[in-house]
């Protein structure tokens, strides 16, 4: 697991795994990482949040906002 830099530290990601078709996401709080694929959330969520993953900002917004239910 990467941790996540939360640049503005406000956010409940803890870290994050980044894989071919999917991203593992590690909240605060939780045992289990939530896994979000091309399958489930579709090809371009998935690649905008390996992106946001890596910036260190604004992942969980994202997520809140776009793909929330939609994990593995």
């Amino acid at each position: 697991m990467q941790r996540y830099a939360d640049i503005d530290r406000d956010s409940g990601v803890l870290g994050f795994e980044i894989l071919d078709t999917s991203i593992k996401i590690y909240f605060k709080g939780t045992s289990r990482p939530y896994i979000y694929s091309y399958r489930r959330a579709g090809i371009q969520h998935v690649e905008r949040m390996k992106q946001l993953a890596l910036a260190g900002d604004g992942l969980n917004e994202y997520i809140n906002e776009n793909v929330k239910k939609s994990y593995d």
